[in-house]
């Protein structure tokens, strides 16, 4: 129970990897805020497998690209747990589209930043005033912002870079304050993302090229999340940590 007594808010927490790392922290004994935007079945299935497992659940529904439902999710956060947080985890995001640059716009450039990057940006500095000394915040970056992205995820993969670039600044400028930022940079891992996004052929081309011949699952995002959120990483900060089974060394 690493997390006992700790507030933890994770935006996107309701499904895929979001979900896997809601559970993952209200198991080892955090109060977890689990935000969503549209999909109410999945939180809502989200929080009832962690409150029937015995843990602490808040369903919030905000869209975190947008500043004053933000603010609505941190306020949610504070009423129900207290004005501390300590676990905050930015795991919101999503391609949207595989576009090229001939095909998207000034609208669907602006639209995956906003959702990838400036997500992260509100949420975390919303939050701020409320981190306790010894928080940790994880940014769920991507394979995609170290190597550019498949076809027509050029966006995608740049927005999740700058949320690597992000984590390094904040880690400098949040470490005198006792808070620690750290990113996890996911390769392959198995969730409704490749199922809407990647053709069944190419997943499995790429899990063939893994050095350990398969996807990742969404359980093991969630273990090495809540490693960098514990005291164990209590040295580590700045880091963005690969998860992709050996396909892509940094």
């Amino acid at each position: 129970m690493k997390f006992k007594g700790k507030v933890a808010i994770v935006t996107g927490g309701g499904r895929d990897i979001g979900k896997s790392i809601s559970k993952r922290l209200a198991s080892e004994g955090a109060r977890v805020v689990i935000n969503y935007r549209s999909d109410d079945a999945s939180a809502q299935a989200t929080a009832d497998e962690i409150v029937e497992a015995g843990g602490s659940a808040l369903l919030h529904r905000a869209d975190v690209t947008v500043a004053n439902e933000v603010a609505g999710l941190i306020a949610a956060s504070t009423q129900a747990y207290g004005e501390g947080i300590d676990l905050l985890v930015n795991c919101a995001g999503g391609m949207v589209a595989r576009k090229t640059l001939a095909e998207m716009d000034e609208a669907f450039f602006d639209h995956v930043m906003d959702l990838n990057l400036k997500s992260a940006f509100l949420v975390t500095k919303a939050a701020l005033p409320h981190l306790r000394e010894g928080s940790a915040i994880v940014n769920l970056a991507s394979l995609a912002g170290r190597d550019g992205g498949g076809p027509g995820a050029t966006v995608y993969a740049t927005a999740k870079g700058a949320l690597m670039t992000l984590t390094r600044g904040w880690a400098k400028e949040l470490g005198p304050q006792g808070i620690r930022v750290n990113a996890l940079c996911p390769g392959l891992i198995g969730t409704s993302f490749h199922d809407i996004f990647s053709k069944p052929e190419g997943r499995k081309a790429v899990a063939g090229n893994t050095p350990l011949r398969r996807e990742g699952h969404p359980d093991e995002v969630a273990a090495a999340v809540a490693y960098l959120l514990s005291e164990e990483a209590s040295f580590l900060t700045g880091v963005n940590l690969d998860i992709n089974g050996g396909l892509f060394f940094s």
